[in-house]
């Protein structure tokens, strides 16, 4: 079960960081201190469940939610989208359109 999360986790940072060496060294070698940190737990313990459960939502978060950017020469960003990467429909953010408002008061009004 701790294997498992935390080979989950390495592989979340090397889809999250794939081609930054220094970043992706970092971040393994947090998750290896977290891990070793916990290594004298009691497999069958509460806190065991909850840092394992911690270790695999660390890791879908990096997997769905972590996007790389790269400078381009004209000063823009090239972001580095893949397929694990969640897209939300901006649905919520459509259905509020022309309603921006801060306490009641539309934000551009005097």
């Amino acid at each position: 079960m701790a294997l498992a999360a935390y080979r989950s986790i390495l592989r979340a940072t090397r889809l999250a960081f794939q081609g930054d060496a220094s970043v992706l060294s970092a971040a393994r070698m947090k998750a290896r201190d977290d891990f070793d940190a916990q290594r004298s737990l009691d497999p069958d313990s509460e806190d065991a469940k909850k840092a394992v459960t911690h270790a695999n939502d660390v890791a879908k978060f990096l997997r769905e939610n972590v996007v790389q950017g790269q400078a381009n020469d004209n000063g823009r960003y090239k972001l580095r989208i893949h397929e694990h990467t969640e897209r939300g429909d901006n649905e919520s953010i459509k259905q509020n359109k022309g309603n921006n408002t801060l306490s009641g008061v539309k934000c551009c009004s005097a």
